[in-house]
C-alpha cells in the first residue's frame, strides 16, 4: 500500500483519489480552496445561484465508470438529456434551435441553412467514427508509453488516416464540406472547447462535436456542481482524506524520486504525488529548479482564457434555452484578436448559459441566472480592468440588439471572473483554461504525459496534460495516470 498525495481537488484530482483509494492506497487530497471541484464551483448572490466553470456535460459514461469501480449504483447520479443542444443567434437576426434528435437536427440544417441533409449526416457519422477509433488510443490511453498503443485498435485507427485530414485545419474541412457560412461557423466553434482557433487547429478535431451532436448534452439535476460533489463523496467513501484550505508549496524529491510535500501547514512524507495543478505551475512553483523542465512542452502556445459575467436578470426570455450562442460576424477576426493581437474585438461571440431554464430554483420566479462567457486572450500585460469594461459594454450592446430588450437595466446581481482571477484562484498559467492550445497538427503530442520521466512517483492529471481539456478528458487523465502508476509498480 502506497501513501499517495493528490494536489488539487479538481475533477482529475477527485477521479485520481477514487482510483487510488479504491485500490487500497492511503490517499490524502490537498486543496488550497475551501471546496472540491476546482473551477467547477457554485456561486450564490441574493436569490440567484450559478454553476461556475464548465457548463456542458457530455460522455456521462466516464462518470458511470467510477461508480461501477466503487460498486455504486449510477442511478444515484441524477441527470437529464437536453432536448435542444444549443440556440444559435447571428448578427443579421437569423436564429434557430438545434434539436438533440438527429433527424430533427438535419431538418434544421436543411431548412434553415440550406445544407444537404445527407452531407451533414455523413459529416456527423465520420466525426463519430473518428472519435470511436481514436478515443481508445489517444484519449483513454497514454500517448507516451509505446505498449499502450500497440494493439489491433492502433492499426484500425491508422487505416483511417486519410479521413483525419491531418494537413487541413478545422475551418478548411468545414469550408470544403458546407455551403452556408453560418454552418461553417457553427462547426468551427468546437475549437473553443479546448481553447483553440479553428483556423489553426487540425481538421481531426472536428470529431469534438461528436459527443455533443451525436450523443447529446446532459445537465445534472443539481447543476454542474453535482459532478465534483458526487465524486468527492465517492472518494471519501473509498477512504480518501481531504485537507481543504491547505496550499501545497513544494514537492520534495530525493535521488530523483518523490519524497514528501510541503504545505503552508506541514511537511509530510509520501510515496506518490499526483499533481492536478496546471502543469506549468507544478514545474515553476512546486518542483526544484534543479529538476529539468520539458521546455518544448511548456513553451507551446497557451489556450485562450475567458471573461464570464454572472448576471441575475430581472426578466424571462422564452427565446433562450439552457445553452445559447451569439456569433460574431467576423469569426476569423475574433480569433486573430485572441491569439495574435492578444486583445478583444468589438463584436465578441457570446456563450449564454441559463440553468434556471431547467433548474427553476436557481432564480426567483420571473427571473433568470445568466452565465455570459466571452473567449479572451491569456495574460500578456493587458489592462484587464479596461478590457472587462469594454467587453461588458460590447456584450450588452450585442445582446440587447439581438434580444430586443435593454439587458443592462435588468441586471440585479453581478459577479465577474477574468484571466487574472483564474490565474490567482486556480493557478492557471497566464489565465489559460486548458494549458496548451491545439493550434498545430502536432499539439496533441506536445501535451505533457501523465507521469514524470525524471521523477519516480510523480504523476499528472487534469486539463493541462494528456489527453486535454474538458470533463471527459480530465476523467480519462486520472485513469491513465493510475494505470501508469500500476505499470511502474510492476516494473520496480
Amino acid at each position: 500500500m502506497a501513501k499517495v498525495a493528490i494536489i488539487g481537488a479538481g475533477v482529475g484530482g477527485l477521479a485520481s483519489a477514487i482510483r487510488f483509494a479504491n485500490a487500497g492506497h492511503q490517499v490524502t487530497v490537498f486543496e488550497a480552496n475551501s471546496h472540491p471541484g476546482g473551477k467547477i464551483n457554485t456561486l450564490s448572490l441574493g436569490e440567484f445561484r450559478w454553476d461556475m466553470g464548465p457548463s456542458v456535460l457530455t460522455a456521462p459514461q466516464y462518470i458511470k465508470d467510477l461508480y461501477k469501480l466503487c460498486g455504486k449504483d449510477f442511478a444515484e447520479f441524477e441527470y437529464n438529456k437536453l432536448d435542444t443542444t444549443f440556440n444559435y443567434f447571428f448578427n443579421d437576426h437569423t436564429r434557430f434551435s438545434l434539436p438533440a434528435n438527429q433527424e430533427k437536427m438535419l431538418d434544421v440544417f436543411e431548412q434553415e441553412l440550406g445544407e444537404d441533409r445527407e452531407v451533414v449526416r455523413k459529416y456527423l457519422k465520420k466525426a463519430g467514427e473518428n472519435y470511436n477509433h481514436i478515443a481508445p488510443l489517444f484519449i483513454e490511453k497514454s500517448l507516451h508509453r509505446f505498449k499502450h498503443l500497440i494493439n489491433a485498435k492502433l492499426f484500425k485507427a491508422l487505416a483511417r488516416l486519410p479521413k483525419y485530414r491531418l494537413n487541413s485545419t478545422m475551418n478548411e474541412e468545414n469550408l470544403s464540406t458546407f455551403k452556408n457560412e453560418k454552418t461553417i461557423q457553427l462547426f468551427n466553434r468546437y475549437a473553443t472547447y479546448n481553447g483553440s482557433s479553428p483556423f489553426k487547429s487540425p481538421a481531426m478535431l472536428n470529431m469534438i462535436q461528436h459527443l455533443e451532436l451525436n450523443d447529446g448534452i446532459f445537465l445534472p439535476k443539481n447543476g454542474m456542481v453535482q459532478i465534483p460533489l458526487c465524486l468527492y463523496d465517492l472518494a471519501k467513501d473509498q477512504g480518501a482524506v481531504f485537507r481543504f484550505n491547505e496550499r501545497v508549496l513544494s514537492i520534495e524529491t530525493q535521488n530523483n524520486k518523490v519524497r514528501a510535500i510541503k504545505t503552508d501547514q506541514r511537511t509530510e512524507v509520501f510515496d506518490v504525488v499526483v499533481s492536478n495543478m496546471d502543469v506549468s505551475y507544478t514545474y515553476d512553483r512546486l518542483l526544484s529548479n534543479e529538476i529539468p523542465k520539458p521546455k518544448k512542452t511548456l513553451n507551446q502556445e497557451l489556450s485562450s482564457s475567458t471573461i464570464v459575467f454572472y448576471w441575475g436578470i430581472n426578466g424571462t426570455f422564452p427565446e433562450l434555452d439552457v445553452h445559447n450562442m451569439f456569433f460574431a460576424s467576423n469569426y476569423k477576426d475574433e480569433f486573430r484578436h485572441i491569439f495574435e493581437s492578444k486583445t478583444l474585438n468589438n463584436d465578441p461571440s457570446i456563450y449564454l448559459h441559463i440553468t434556471s431554464k431547467m433548474k427553476k430554483e436557481d432564480a426567483p420566479e420571473g427571473k433568470e441566472n445568466w452565465f455570459v462567457m466571452i473567449n479572451t486572450p491569456n495574460i500578456e500585460n493587458q489592462d484587464w480592468e479596461k478590457l472587462i469594461q469594454q467587453c461588458k459594454e460590447d456584450s450588452l450592446k450585442k445582446l440587447s440588439k439581438l434580444l430586443n430588450r435593454d439587458i443592462k437595466s435588468l441586471i440585479e446581481e453581478e459577479f465577474v471572473i477574468d484571466p487574472v482571477y483564474l490565474e490567482k484562484t486556480y493557478s492557471a498559467a497566464k489565465g489559460s483554461i486548458y494549458g496548451n492550445a491545439s493550434n498545430n497538427k502536432y499539439a496533441a503530442f506536445y501535451r505533457h504525459p501523465n507521469f514524470s520521466k525524471k521523477i519516480a512517483g510523480l504523476y499528472f492529471t487534469g486539463v493541462t496534460v494528456h489527453p486535454g481539456g474538458g470533463i471527459p478528458l480530465a476523467l480519462n487523465s486520472a485513469k491513465i495516470a493510475f494505470e501508469c502508476y500500476e505499470e511502474d509498480v510492476k516494473k520496480a
